[in-house]
């Protein structure tokens, strides 16, 4: 496996493949892998000729009081875990490359940005559209794979990538989640013990209201009324920050459960901020 970390370099590397008529895919990240980041990678190793892996903490989509300096890292043992999953290049840039003194250009999907994670994180989606399109800008991959559980974000990817007209295919793919329903997530481990004992309610009620919808509910006002309670009960130590009902590609707020929709919640813990969500159809 080779390690990259100059825009120059990669994007020097990615064009060789190309023109040699390889299919890239390529797999941003943030680093500090989980079996959920390994289940992109191997996925995405299956339809590509060549991998290509980011490993790159965006400063520019945390906020000034979020967690960039507790956002965990182990770049050792990432690029180990790389290499054993069959990556062929891990891009592994700082940030004063990615964005030098004085970069003043950014992306954005405004309609996706107005609830869901946007309102605690206001130029959150600002900095993840950005970076990624700098990174199909330089790696040219023939398709990105993204997992769902971050399903706000994946939307704005899509939506970018469609309106620029960048020539690359999207794959979402199902949230990997522990055992006991919590989904993975690299902020897992800022959990106190308490606190981790008590995130897998986060699913458990996500699958409750599913079965409320199964069962002939549709008012979305009464399944987040249900799916407050059990947060109440279930997670005393987790701040609910929204729970949702929203269209799955649009994201505006559903009041009846008519066809697909998506229910999207996040649970602030001391130290680790929690997103997840259920994609739910009514029979």
């Amino acid at each position: 496996m080779k390690i990259i970390t100059q825009p120059d370099e990669i994007q020097s590397w990615t064009m060789q493949r190309r023109c040699a008529g390889e299919r890239l895919a390529l797999v941003p990240t943030m680093g500090f892998f989980h079996e959920g980041h390994l289940a992109l990678m191997r996925w995405a190793r299956e339809h590509a000729d060549a991998l290509l892996v980011s490993l790159f903490v965006n400063p520019t989509q945390f906020g000034p009081r979020e967690d960039l300096k507790l956002y965990p890292r182990d770049p050792e043992r990432d690029a180990r875990l790389a290499e054993e999953t069959g990556v062929d290049v891990l891009f592994m840039p700082e940030a004063e490359a990615m964005f030098p003194e004085g970069y003043a250009t950014w992306v954005e999907a405004p309609s996706l940005c107005r609830g869901l994670c946007a309102v605690q994180r206001p130029t959150h989606f600002r900095g993840v559209a950005t970076v990624v399109a700098k990174l199909f800008v330089l790696t040219n991959p023939a398709l990105a794979v993204f997992g769902e559980k971050d399903w706000q974000q994946l939307a704005v990817i899509r939506r970018i990538t469609r309106d620029l007209h960048l020539p690359v295919e999207i794959h979402g793919r199902p949230t990997v989640r522990e055992s006991d329903g919590l989904a993975m997530s690299s902020r897992n481990v800022n959990l106190g013990p308490e606190e981790r004992a008590q995130a897998p309610a986060i699913h458990r009620g996500l699958l409750y209201v599913a079965r409320l919808v199964g069962e002939g509910e549709a008012d979305a006002t009464l399944l987040l009324a249900a799916l407050g309670e059990i947060y109440a009960r279930e997670i005393p130590l987790g701040h609910v920050e929204y729970m949702a009902v929203v269209d799955p590609d649009q994201l505006y707020p559903v009041e009846e459960v008519t066809g697909p929709v998506l229910v999207a919640v996040a649970v602030r813990f001391a130290n680790a901020r929690l997103i997840d969500n259920i994609l739910i159809s009514r029979k």
